[in-house]
């Protein structure tokens, strides 16, 4: 067996999201996916090994083999890829030697129970036909790595099967043991104990932790076993495999980086591009808070971080979102305070007068109470809505109620305050906007005012918005040799509209500003 001295100063990343993280319910590449991911392994995060599938699965799965190892070839890291292979007789070794491999992941029993209950074999015989497929593949030019599957549960249930197996590998032409915790079933202190076992009994072997996330502890086992001394690491992107999945290369990165002596050689700076790449192509998104990679993970929300991260970076840890290619973000919601508008400003190079700046706060907290929170690419709308606005509204549009529904003609009832005059009415419409214009014509003759002709009404979103963005409202307005024009925004669009439309009747008023007045 070849031996490698523990504790190395890097650990090797072996990726096998083209192989474990197939098994991911719904999750199947075509050989140009799969080809397509293994250059942007390669290439660009600079992972050491790949596991590029299994062997003797189907012609789709021989087809994408075939075309990575001929790219493999070329570029000169054909050894880095690796295959699933079984015992069989010789024949897992045959297909990858066809298909042009040099490297057979061989999948024996690394616990007593599945040896004797799943192959219903002894021991003996088990250690006697991995040996013969060891054999046979050094033969045919293919070099062995060795799975114990199940090994979490041999250790902890039949550590003497464990030792007799590594016994018999000991004087077998095997480059690496690999360590799969199958079922995702141990903890840290287990991880540190049985590999101490291990390297006690078998100071030299060099071995590979594979870890999955059933109790949601598969990185803090993986650095445990990285402490314990193992020279690679099993990962796929986004925690992509079975059930709960296997180690996330993101997390494994940074936890080694900052929380070890040892380093990993992945790029970080492709992290973030590797997991969208993957999330696209594979159809299965990530949580938005999932560490690193997750979509909210760099934002700050709460108004006393974004004041702690002004004066001093009080709110920030290593990981840094410029290590990911990625910016901090400033929330904007109920819980913002001047802090975040003001982060969000700078981010925009805005500057505005305090007045000002306490309002856009003000609509912020207000967008905030009725569960919207606002993006930095809503705040411009904000800002017009604001800068455009009178300061106080004489007029208001003190409550409303607009209904439609299928069949029935929409209705409004609308009640209006000015200078302490409450005016109140109801009416049909066209839609649900037109019965709102209507019962407030009705309303105004109570101020004797008259309301002007509409002349255009335009709705936005920012771009790339969804169904819960701001909407801005703009609608224009026909005076007596002028037009008035008024923008609103929320994220309902009628409310936008009516908030547009309070506007313009303030501006209706004597002594207004006509700031949006073109002769």
């Amino acid at each position: 067996m070849k031996s490698k001295h523990k504790s190395d100063n890097y650990v090797e990343v072996m990726d096998t999201t083209l192989r474990d993280g197939e098994q991911t319910p719904g999750v199947a590449f075509t050989p140009a996916e799969k080809l397509e991911l293994a250059k942007m392994f390669m290439n660009r995060l600079k992972v050491d090994r790949l596991e590029i599938g299994s062997a003797r699965v189907s012609e789709g799965e021989r087809d994408a083999v075939v075309g990575i190892l001929k790219w493999a070839e070329h570029r000169g890291c054909l050894e880095a890829m690796e295959i699933l292979g079984f015992v069989d007789g010789g024949k897992s070794v045959d297909w990858i030697k066809a298909s042009g491999g040099k490297v057979i992941n061989l999948l024996t029993k690394g616990s007593e129970n599945h040896c004797r209950v799943q192959l219903r074999k002894s021991p003996a015989k088990h250690f006697e036909e991995v040996a013969n497929e060891i054999l046979y593949a050094e033969k045919q030019g293919i070099k062995v790595n060795l799975y114990l599957e199940d090994w979490s549960n041999g250790m902890r249930h039949s550590f003497a099967y464990v030792h007799e197996f590594l016994s018999r590998l000991r004087d077998l032409p095997v480059e690496r043991i690999m360590l799969p915790d199958t079922l995702g079933i141990l903890e840290p202190a287990e991880v540190t104990t049985y590999l101490e076992w291990i390297y006690r009994a078998f100071p030299d072997l060099r071995l590979d932790f594979h870890g999955h996330n059933d109790y949601g502890m598969v990185t803090a086992n993986s650095l445990a076993a990285v402490r314990a001394g193992v020279n690679g690491i099993h990962t796929t992107i986004n925690g992509l495999g079975e059930r709960t999945g296997n180690q996330a290369l993101s997390q494994l990165v940074v936890a080694v980086n900052d929380m070890t002596n040892r380093k990993i050689r992945v790029v970080e700076l492709e992290l973030q591009h590797a997991s969208e790449l993957v999330q696209s192509i594979s159809g299965k998104r990530c949580a938005w808070n999932y560490p690193v990679v997750g979509s909210d993970v760099f934002t700050q929300t709460c108004g006393v971080h974004a004041d702690g991260d002004k004066k001093g970076n009080l709110y920030a840890n290593l990981l840094l979102p410029e290590r990911f290619g990625r910016r901090r973000n400033y929330a904007l919601g109920k819980l913002s305070g001047k802090a975040s508008i003001d982060q969000n400003l700078e981010e925009m190079n805005l500057e505005l007068a305090p007045e000002v700046r306490q309002k856009v706060l003000q609509e912020v907290i207000r967008l905030g109470d009725k569960k919207k929170s606002v993006s930095p690419s809503d705040l411009p709308f904000i800002i017009a809505e604001v800068l455009s606005s009178p300061l106080e509204s004489r007029l208001k549009v003190v409550d409303y109620e607009i209904s439609t529904r299928a069949g029935s003609t929409p209705k409004a009832r609308v009640a209006v305050e000015m200078d302490g005059v409450r005016a109140e009415a109801t009416s049909p419409g066209d839609g649900g906007y037109d019965a709102f214009m209507r019962a407030l014509r009705k309303c105004m003759k109570t101020f004797n005012l008259t309301l002007p002709k509409l002349l255009d009404y335009e709705v936005r979103i920012p771009p790339g918005g969804k169904t819960d963005a701001l909407v801005e409202t703009t609608i224009t307005w026909a005076l007596p040799g002028k037009t008035v024009s008024t923008t609103g925004i929320d994220p309902d669009q009628i409310v936008a509209a009516v908030f547009a439309t309070e506007k313009m009747l303030n501006l209706l008023l004597p002594g207004a500003p006509q700031d949006k007045t073109e002769e």
